[in-house]
C-alpha cells in the first residue's frame, strides 16, 4: 500500500497513476477517508493521475495528537512534494474544501485548478452536530442517512458509508467539525484566481446550495453544477453526473 512519511508517521493514499507529474488530488470531509472517492478512483479516466488521501488520523493513516487545518494543508503539501508533482488540481469535499482553499491561499502558484464540493467560504456547523460528535457518537451516526444523504439515496450506498464512518475515532470527527465551524475566508475568497468547479447536491442540508452560490458569485473563474436528487455525499450518490462534471471541467482548463 502506498504511504508517505509526515512528521514521523505514515500517511496513506490511493493512486491511479497516469501522468507521473500531473495529478488530481481528492481530499475527503470530516471523519471521512479516501473511501469517499471510490467511484471517482474507479471510474474517472483522465490525463491526470488520480490520488485520494487519508488525512492524518483518518483511515489507514497514522494518528496525530493535535489536528488542525494547518496540519492538514501541510500534509497535502508534503504529498505533492513527495510525488514531485508539477501540475496539481485539488478537489475538496466539505472540510476538504476548506483545506484546498487554504492550500491555494498559501501556495497559489502550485495549484492549477480547484474543485469545491459540498463546501463554502465559511462552514458553520450546527450545535447538534458538535454536541453529538463529542458526547453521543452513535447518535450522530444514526443521523447520517437523513443529514448527509438524499432521502431516496440507495440504501446500500448509505449503509456502506456509515460503516466506514464508524471506523473513525469520534474525537477526530468532533475535531474536524470544530475546524469547519471556525473556517471563514469570506473576505479572501475573491483572491482565488484559478479556475474552480463548484459541485453541490440540490438537497444538501449540511452545506446548502446557497454556500455554493456565494462561491460562484465571488470566484471570477468558476462554474457551478447543482446535481438533482443528491445531498451532501453527492460523489457517492450520483457518481455518473459528478464524474461527467469533472470530465467536462478538465476539458476546458
Amino acid at each position: 500500500m502506498p504511504f508517505f512519511e509526515y512528521k514521523g508517521k505514515n500517511i496513506f493514499y490511493q493512486i491511479k497513476e497516469k501522468v507521473p507529474t500531473k495529478a488530481l488530488i481528492f481530499i475527503h470531509g470530516s471523519g471521512g477517508s479516501s473511501y469517499t472517492w471510490k467511484e471517482q478512483m474507479e471510474q474517472l479516466n483522465l490525463d491526470y493521475s488520480l490520488i485520494a488521501i487519508d488525512l492524518p488520523s483518518h483511515g489507514k493513516s497514522g494518528e496525530y495528537k493535535k489536528l488542525s487545518l494547518d496540519l492538514y494543508v501541510d500534509a497535502v503539501r508534503t504529498l505533492v512534494e513527495f510525488l514531485s508533482l508539477r501540475e496539481v488540481i485539488l478537489a475538496g469535499h466539505s472540510l476538504g474544501g476548506a483545506i484546498v482553499q487554504s492550500y491555494y491561499l498559501k501556495y497559489p502558484e502550485k495549484v492549477k485548478a480547484l474543485m469545491l464540493i459540498g463546501t463554502g467560504a465559511r462552514l458553520r456547523v450546527s450545535d447538534v452536530i458538535l454536541e453529538t460528535t463529542k458526547n453521543d457518537f452513535k447518535g450522530y451516526l444514526k443521523t447520517l442517512p437523513v443529514g448527509a444523504f438524499y432521502r431516496k439515496a440507495p440504501k446500500a450506498v448509505v449503509q456502506e458509508y456509515i460503516e466506514e464512518a464508524e471506523k473513525t475515532n469520534p474525537k477526530v470527527v468532533h475535531t474536524d467539525f470544530s475546524i469547519c465551524d471556525k473556517f471563514d475566508i469570506m473576505k479572501k475568497v475573491k483572491s482565488i484566481r484559478v479556475h474552480c468547479l463548484i459541485i453541490v447536491g440540490k438537497f444538501d442540508k449540511l452545506t446548502p446550495v446557497k454556500y455554493s452560490l456565494y462561491s460562484k458569485n465571488n470566484l471570477e473563474h468558476s462554474e457551478l453544477v447543482v446535481i438533482d436528487k443528491a445531498a451532501h455525499m453527492v460523489m457517492l450518490e450520483k457518481p455518473e453526473e459528478f464524474n461527467l462534471a469533472v470530465l467536462e471541467f478538465i476539458d476546458k482548463i
